[in-house]
């Protein structure tokens, strides 16, 4: 098969459905992104709707690059045809785009013609904009659209021999527009295949669809392997009412066809962000591939396994990978109600503070159940719940007073099950001490490891630079992680003691 040719229609149909249309320095800014982004060609208006639009599309049409596709939208009037011609002759390779309807029911109640009159005047329209442009221009082509195309169920022989006639007059591109999206896509492009099927084989074949139901993007991409080559599509779906065919979405599910693209996907976020800031429309959450929720994961189940792919090109819970359209952020684990210890893990690693996936399976109710109260919890309040449950754990044991009374020597105050225990150890600095004096109290525990991490005193808050780690020996020789934070380094280790102790003596 050919390769897509993406034809751009931001310019024009984009910028016709916005609150405040863009002036020329705007459009040349979204024109450079687009060029940039290496679409075959771009309609950059409709010269005689305006003084404005015709200026904006002659400069455009100036700057162009030699193997740039320079459109212009024309109706079928003499008047914007030369309109249009005046404006983009001048690129190397300017297109008149001249449309009319074909569907019986505008026909009758907008244009109030006879059907054989609206075909004359159609052919007339085009046999003119090829003679106005190849004279302007050798390089220069015409196409033409049937305005509500997908309307054209009842008359598609009379649009069929209406276009035979209309290639007779010059026209190398027929556009099939959904112009509003009523029909499922298959019914659409069974049309398509019809039109495709009666046309010599040297007209290209094009589609421009609305999104009024939501499968504009499903309608492009299979009328492509339909015989439509060219593909008419908008940045970030801009256009009238729901909007048109979105460029990113079509672009993307082509290359995950196996389809070559012409285009450059790394640009794609980038540019979506641009969009939405200059066309005051955002981006919406979920919008697929660059919402700002389009790699976010918060089921447990699409978490654990999202986390087990997240360095390979296709994710167990996304399409492609992000720096494929140039994201650089990665799938974001957010912790509802309905998360797991996987997100936990994940979500405390990242924030830079050590966890266990032991440690994360233990926190889980807690914050499960504040997430019950609130919803998607912030990060914060999850590295609350660690400290909380992991650093300050409430049990049997509560550590009073720790003191280095001489060389080797410290005093441990603690109570029990509400039982005072002041008790004198010894031993190499205050871990060995502290172990000493709980085992002349009864409470004898082995020592598996140790070790303490500097922590970033922004990161911990209050002061606190170091976290020690400390592994005790439980009942059936398990190991007991115990963790504890302070800023001083004696007091964290037998905190932590105490935590872990804490976690072996339940009651």
């Amino acid at each position: 098969m050919k390769k897509p040719f993406f034809y751009d229609i931001t310019l024009r149909d984009g910028n016709q459905s916005l609150k405040k249309p863009w002036s020329l320095p705007e459009k040349e800014i979204i024109f450079k992104r687009l060029l940039e982004l290496n679409v075959q060609a771009i309609e950059v208006g409709f010269p005689n709707s305006s003084e404005m639009d015709f200026e904006a599309c002659k400069y455009l049409a100036s700057i162009a690059p030699d193997n740039l596709v320079v459109s212009a939208l024309a109706r079928c009037t003499e008047k914007d045809v030369s309109s249009a011609v005046e404006a983009i002759c001048h690129a190397k390779i300017p297109r008149i785009h001249t449309f009319l309807t074909l569907s019986p029911f505008h026909m009758k109640y907008v244009l109030n013609k006879d059907p054989m009159e609206v075909r004359k005047t159609a052919i007339e329209a085009v046999k003119f904009a090829c003679e106005k442009i190849k004279k302007a221009n050798k390089n220069g082509e015409v196409q033409f659209s049937v305005e509500h195309f997908g309307d054209c169920g009842e008359n598609l022989d009379f649009v069929i021999d209406t276009l035979k006639e209309i290639v007779k007059a010059g026209a190398t591109t027929i556009n099939l527009p959904n112009t509003v999206e009523r029909k499922r896509p298959r019914v659409f492009l069974d049309m398509v295949e019809k039109v495709y099927n009666a046309l010599p084989k040297d007209i290209s074949i094009s589609l421009h669809n609305h999104n009024d139901l939501g499968m504009a993007t499903a309608t492009t991409v299979e009328g492509y392997f339909s015989g439509a080559i060219q593909l008419e599509c908008a940045l970030n779906g801009l256009g009238e009412r729901a909007g048109n065919t979105n460029f990113y979405e079509v672009a993307v599910a082509l290359y995950n066809s196996g389809v070559e693209m012409p285009v450059d996907l790394s640009k794609i976020y980038e540019t979506a962000l641009i969009v939405a800031q200059m066309s005051k429309v955002d981006v919406y959450e979920k919008a697929p591939l660059v919402g700002p929720d389009a790699l976010a994961h918060r089921s447990g189940i699409h978490q654990d396994g999202a986390l087990k792919t997240k360095d390979m090109e296709f994710g167990a819970y996304r399409p492609i990978h992000p720096s494929l359209i140039g994201r650089k952020d990665d799938e974001k684990i957010g912790f509802t109600s309905q998360s797991g210890k996987t997100a936990i893990f994940e979500i405390i690693s990242k924030a830079g503070y050590p966890i266990t996936i032991q440690e994360a399976i233990r926190l889980a109710p807690a914050v499960k159940e504040a997430a019950e109260k609130i919803g998607e919890l912030p990060t914060r309040n999850i590295i609350d719940i660690y400290f909380n449950e992991i650093c300050n754990i409430k049990g049997v044991f509560k550590l009073i007073n720790f003191d280095h009374i001489g060389e080797g020597k410290f005093t441990v105050e603690f109570d029990f099950k509400d039982k005072n225990y002041k008790m004198t150890g010894s031993g190499n600095g205050p871990i060995d001490a502290c172990m000493d004096a709980l085992k002349q109290a009864g409470f004898e525990r082995k020592l598996l490891y140790y070790k303490q991490i500097a922590m970033d005193e922004e990161l911990l808050g209050s002061g606190a630079n170091a976290m020690s780690v400390i592994h005790i020996e439980g009942d059936d020789g398990s190991k007991v992680i115990g963790r504890a934070i302070h800023k001083n380094t004696a007091v964290a280790n037998v905190k932590a003691i105490f935590n872990a102790y804490n976690l072996i003596y339940k009651g």
